[in-house]
């Protein structure tokens, strides 16, 4: 676990990643998640517009996880876990445990946060307005979705279903995203992951549209709690509910 002044370089981060992913892949070791901060930098992951993209001379690193356009940088937990997904594959699957992670470390600091239909993430769900009326125009159906990673393993019941939240059509204020998610598999093995706002100096997203979406915000544990919460007291906390949702694989081994 690198952060504070330990912060790691996201091209350090990233060729750290490779080489895990080759040991991964070679069944050299376990299941690993690397938990970190990054110096301010932002990245750009596949399907980024450029009109997403900061309109300065702000550098840009493209990456090759999905997704679009992010931050990352001090006060924001990093999580990239390196992962052998069992067969039959199901990527969904997976992106789903991240998020039922990071929903329940949220819980243990008193925030409540969700799912949002058609949109990856945690997500804080705006406040209902009164006699709203839902734009049709605006609903997202994604249907019922067919979920295999750990079936025969006895998955929590709690990731076997839809459970997402109705997309935002006008029925209640502005969405805030607390942790993106981008991910990628190759040849059966994960890589990048998860980014948590815990206190991170929120104007950096004023620079941007975070992760393509225009009319929903971002928010952090601090703001949401109305105190500071730092990366410190938020790793151990992610890390024993990563290591909780992915018991019914072989237990990963959370880097330090």
């Amino acid at each position: 676990m690198r952060i504070g002044e330990g912060a790691v370089p996201y091209q350090e981060a990233w060729e750290e990643q490779q080489r895990l992913h080759a040991l991964r892949l070679a069944d050299e070791i376990p299941d690993t998640v690397l938990l970190l901060e990054h110096p301010p930098v932002f990245t750009a992951g596949k399907r980024t517009k450029p009109e997403d993209l900061p309109l300065d001379d702000t550098p840009v690193v493209q990456v090759n996880r999905g997704g679009e356009g992010t931050w990352h940088g001090p006060g924001q937990l990093v999580g990239y876990p390196i992962v052998k997904l069992p067969e039959p594959m199901d990527v969904v699957a997976y992106v789903r445990r991240l998020e039922e992670a990071l929903i329940l470390a949220c819980a243990d600091l008193g925030v409540g946060s969700s799912r949002v239909e058609g949109r990856s993430g945690v997500w804080v769900l705006g406040q209902e307005l009164p006699d709203a009326a839902v734009d049709p125009a605006k609903v997202i159906d994604i249907g019922k979705l067919t979920l295999r990673l750990g079936l025969p393993l006895g998955i929590d019941p709690r990731l076997a279903g839809p459970e997402y939240a109705p997309s935002n059509a006008g029925q209640r204020g502005d969405d805030r995203k607390l942790a993106a998610i981008g991910v990628r598999v190759a040849r059966g093995v994960t890589m990048h992951g998860f980014a948590l706002n815990c206190n991170p100096d929120m104007t950096w997203f004023d620079r941007i549209i975070p992760c393509g979406i225009r009319d929903a915000g971002v928010g952090s544990l601090s703001t949401e709690l109305g105190r500071e919460v730092t990366v410190t007291e938020m790793a151990p906390v992610v890390e024993r509910r990563l290591a909780e949702v992915f018991a019914a694989l072989p237990e990963p081994a959370l880097a330090r």
